[in-house]
């Protein structure tokens, strides 16, 4: 397999101008240098795993990082870069490992989660020798299928790092976008209508239409039903944000408990949606109804734009729950007499859509909509 295809820095010099997705971020109103790229490790021998959604960027990050590497000097011929949506099998892959021009490179190995049994080929050739004097890339879209292997790399990891890219929070979505800081209303309802991901950003009226498509992709490489996973989306959508069972999906759609389960799993390992369990002090319910939450406003909206509007009162919770998740790794919810939307890092967040009139105990934070922003923006 010849690799030259991938990598036109090699023998063009103005290759930035023509790359689809450098160019394409050239000419976008809002741009940045994503954060994530300070978090990989350069330094031989290292193995980074960089995770995040489809459309979230990755692929344009890591075309930005060897740009960057070759006007700090650094030799092209020693920055290779593998697109893994475009090798068929595991012969190909380990063909094109097996031929790199030079050593002391760095090696990116973009989306190669989507080929199945591809660690097996990474690790041989780490085990071999072959990389100990590189660095390595790889980029996924499904977090499960990184780390249900990462065991397989104990010890291959060198000074390698675990790199998330996730769609913008509100905070960074408005420094982007330039908002002032008496502008966070206008800029959290902005945000509500746009969400994190760089196209969405831009307002590209083609995103909401490529986003559920992509992820009806990643669907059929582990052989799952498009039509199951969105009639799954549109109840959790429909029932959101309020708390609810697998069975209560499962009798609307006509499926068992358990496909439900197995369908929103994987949607959680690929970054579409959360899971916050019933909490009461340190006892956490795993049984109980769940609330389920999108991780950005753009994908309900994506996957339910035909049927209509998405309630304002569940996009208003599932921002709240997904910046606390961020910040704090966890998220849990709590109803019995009342109800706690969000338990997270020691915080405890109730959100109203409009004007609160009970009383909770002590310690929680109400948060009717005009709160929202400064809270997020505070937090985050």
């Amino acid at each position: 397999m010849k690799l030259e295809p991938f990598n036109p820095w090699w023998y063009d010099d103005s290759w930035a101008r023509h790359d689809p997705h450098l160019a394409k971020l050239s000419r976008s109103k809002y741009k940045w240098r994503p954060d994530w790229l300070d978090g990989l490790s350069l330094e031989p021998f290292s193995l980074n795993f960089v995770l995040g959604p489809r459309q979230v960027g990755k692929t344009t990050g890591l075309k930005l990082l060897i740009k960057e590497l070759i006007e700090l000097g650094r030799e092209p011929t020693k920055l290779v870069y593998v697109n893994c949506d475009l090798i068929v099998d595991l012969r190909e892959l380990r063909s094109a490992l097996s031929i790199l021009p030079s050593r002391e490179s760095l090696v990116i190995l973009d989306e190669v989660t989507g080929l199945e049994y591809w660690w097996r080929v990474v690790k041989g050739l780490i085990d071999q020798g072959l990389f100990s004097k590189d660095v390595l890339i790889v980029s996924g879209s499904s977090s499960v299928r990184v780390r249900r292997y990462a065991e397989s790399f104990t010890g291959r990891r060198g000074k390698g790092r675990n790199v998330q890219v996730l769609p913008l929070s509100f905070r960074e979505f408005v420094g982007v976008r330039g908002y002032g800081l008496n502008e966070l209303e206008r800029a959290f309802e902005d945000y509500i209508r746009l969400g994190g991901f760089p196209r969405s950003i831009n307002e590209d009226s083609t995103f909401l239409l490529e986003l559920p498509e992509q992820v009806d992709k990643e669907l059929a490489k582990v052989g799952r039903s498009a039509r199951i996973a969105r009639q799954i989306i549109h109840q959790v959508i429909e029932k959101g944000p309020s708390a609810m069972s697998y069975n209560s999906i499962a009798k609307e759609i006509g499926v068992s408990h358990v496909t439900v389960r197995e369908y929103l799993e994987l949607l959680e390992d690929l970054f579409m949606v959360g899971v916050a369990y019933w909490r009461r002090g340190n006892r956490v319910d795993f049984k109980k109804e769940k609330k389920i939450f999108f991780r950005d406003p753009s994908i309900p909206r994506a996957f339910y734009q035909i049927r209509g509007e998405v309630k304002r009162e569940a996009l208003y919770e599932w921002v709240i729950q997904e910046h606390l998740y961020r910040k704090y790794g966890e998220i849990y919810y709590y109803r019995d007499g009342y109800e706690i939307d969000a338990i997270s890092g020691g915080l405890k967040v109730e959100v109203k859509a409009g004007k609160s009139h009970r009383r909770y105990p002590r310690g929680i934070i109400v948060l009717e909509a005009e709160d929202i922003p400064y809270f997020l923006f505070k937090m985050s």
